[in-house]
């Protein structure tokens, strides 16, 4: 079968899942089903065979998880179940005139082992490519141009899981998603797979199809059979076949054009889809657009007050309170309360730092707002959340008209605790920022002004700078700088003004004892403080410790000026009275 001619006037059914289905026909099989390719292909054989007889004009090989991460085995095993699984599946389709995918899951970043694989299969004489259940397009461009330049009449399809709410694992939406893949010329049909049932996945298709030309980019859709439950250990999809038919018919008539099945999916599922489509040509099929759905936008305009006073060009203070690292959080509540009648415009929290539980940094940041009307930025790690908890979190932040976050990738855990505390780091700062933006863009009543750290202490700068330029890309327009004290620092703030797109704070801590330089000059990543600062405060009492702290830090602020939009303070050791007293002479400057 000729795919791109067959879909022109048909709607192209797939099968559905090997994995669970292989599962549930074998339960007593503990290997991953892949092995059955070279340990039982008779029953993969059986597997294809009740597809096609159920309605499926393609099928996939069963290689999704033919990679030596996921199979942990040899590269030349991963050779021999490709070949074997290859050739199983054309002995079922031929009968049947039906189109053969070579299936490709996600693997880690490792460019080599997909190509390995994809070399196997163009020298098999693939030329249907299915990359399936991918959390990001970042390797399929690539592997999409490697395929057409070998085989330029390759029909290739890339698939990407999401949630219900339009997001993969990695935070990146469906729309960005669509957007980029739609712009491939490599790529012939896209859409969506796994993770979510025919419902939601319907939803996202009426959203993201109307921009797409059917006859030259197709749209795919393969549900999950719907969500499932656990029984008696065993991971089980209740979805009535019935149904899940129906809800196939419905992604039909709103312009999709290839349909199957993925997890919990079975035969009867095919067959019964089948039926609905009736197997026969349908033509140019209807298309029902939905429109797209808008957030709310407060009707007063934007309330984020920050936002407002960076871009109307005025200078800005913000100043950072530790967390109280118990429920008593009397002192530090005090502490806002002083920083706002001073005239901070932001108070800033950290989010749990050098990853020791303290109070929740959004959960305060919702407090001072809601209390004491401070426009808080609370920090984010990625140390600790995984994209459901993340998104959940903002939501909430949202409600209570939190309007700025700070995202930072988070310290990593102690290795001696690591035993007992797992860090998730299910994605780094950037994606955590552009995750934020692709939110604000279609589930927020107001966009959050996003924030991110910039290290101007970084022995390579240029790197960091980098990083910086990709974090300004994925939204963030704010970055707040570790502190600054040396010739170099000064230098590498001078070239992140000349360079970033952004606002830029300018990071200050007050030094307050001898011990105190010599601790962070040593001890903490990030700060560096020169020698002779650190001489001036030998043998000082506490008083003229804080004096000489004012002093150097109103001296720091002063020669950072022309290179910053306002100043970032970090409040040691709770003393808002220093902070204060900072303050006091800035507004004399």
């Amino acid at each position: 079968m000729e795919v791109k001619s067959y879909l022109k006037d048909h709607i192209l059914l797939f099968d559905g899942a090997m994995g669970t289905y292989y599962a549930q026909q074998y339960p007593d099989d503990t290997v991953k089903c892949e092995w059955a390719n070279i340990q039982h292909p008779e029953r993969v054989m059986a597997i294809h065979n009740a597809y096609l007889n159920a309605g499926a004009r393609a099928i996939k090989t069963n290689t999704f998880g033919a990679n030596t991460r996921m199979l942990e085995c040899t590269s030349e095993e991963v050779h021999d179940i490709i070949c074997a699984g290859w050739s199983l599946a054309c002995e079922a389709a031929a009968p049947f005139q039906a189109a053969v995918f070579a299936d490709i899951g996600p693997l880690p970043e490792d460019e080599s082992e997909y190509t390995a694989i994809l070399d196997c299969f163009l020298a098999l004489g693939a030329q249907n490519f299915l990359f399936e259940t991918f959390a990001s397009d970042a390797p399929v461009h690539d592997l999409a141009a490697y395929i057409k330049k070998r085989c330029p009449e390759a029909f290739i399809m890339a698939s990407f899981a999401v949630t219900p709410d339009g997001f993969t694992r990695q935070g990146l939406s469906a729309h960005a998603l669509m957007s980029r893949v739609r712009a491939d010329v490599h790529i012939d049909a896209t859409g969506f797979n796994c993770v979510s049932g025919p419902h939601h996945l319907l939803a996202l298709a009426r959203e993201t199809m109307p921009d797409f030309d059917g006859q030259n980019k197709f749209f795919s859709v393969m549900p999950n059979a719907g969500y499932p439950t656990i029984v008696d250990g065993r991971t089980v999809f209740d979805g009535s076949s019935v149904y899940f038919a129906s809800r196939c018919g419905d992604l039909a008539a709103a312009g999709v054009k290839i349909l199957g099945g993925c997890c919990g999916t079975e035969p009867e599922h095919i067959a019964q889809t089948a039926r609905v489509l009736k197997g026969e040509a349908v033509g140019k099929v209807s298309m029902l657009r939905k429109p797209n759905a808008k957030p709310m936008r407060n009707p007063d305009g934007l309330r984020n007050r920050l936002a407002q006073k960076l871009r109307s060009g005025k200078r800005v203070i913000a100043v950072e309170l530790d967390p109280p690292a118990d429920a008593n959080i009397q002192k530090f509540m005090e502490g806002a309360r002083q920083l706002k009648a001073a005239g901070v415009d932001a108070v800033t929290i950290a989010d749990c730092p050098v990853a020791r539980v303290r109070v929740d940094s959004s959960m305060l940041a919702a407090k001072l707002r809601r209390e004491l009307d401070i426009d808080p930025i609370p920090h984010m790690t990625c140390r600790d959340r995984n994209i459901n908890a993340t998104k959940a979190l903002l939501l909430g932040l949202s409600a209570e008209e939190v309007r700025n976050v700070l995202v930072v990738t988070g310290d990593p855990i102690p290795s001696a605790a690591r035993d007992e505390v797992k860090g998730v780091f299910s994605f780094n700062s950037v994606v955590l920022a552009d995750y934020i933006r692709q939110l604000s863009e279609t589930g927020m009543a107001e966009p959050f002004t996003v924030c991110g750290a910039l290290n101007v202490n970084a022995r390579n700068f240029d790197a960091e700078l980098r990083k910086a330029l990709r974090k300004q890309e994925a939204g963030v327009s704010v970055f707040l700088t570790q502190p600054v004290f040396t010739e170099d620092a000064f230098e590498h703030l001078k070239q992140a003004h000349e360079t970033l797109d952004t606002a830029i704070l300018g990071g200050i801590i007050p030094i307050i004892s001898h011990r105190n330089a010599l601790f962070m000059s040593q001890e903490m990543a990030g700060i560096d403080i020169p020698p002779e600062i650190v001489a001036q405060y030998e043998g000082l009492e506490r008083d003229s410790a804080e004096t000489l702290a004012v002093e150097l830090s109103v001296q720091l602020a002063q020669r950072m000026m022309p290179f910053t939009d306002g100043w970032y303070l970090i409040t040691p050791f709770q003393r808002v009275r220093l902070i204060e007293r900072i303050l006091k002479s800035l507004d004399r400057m």
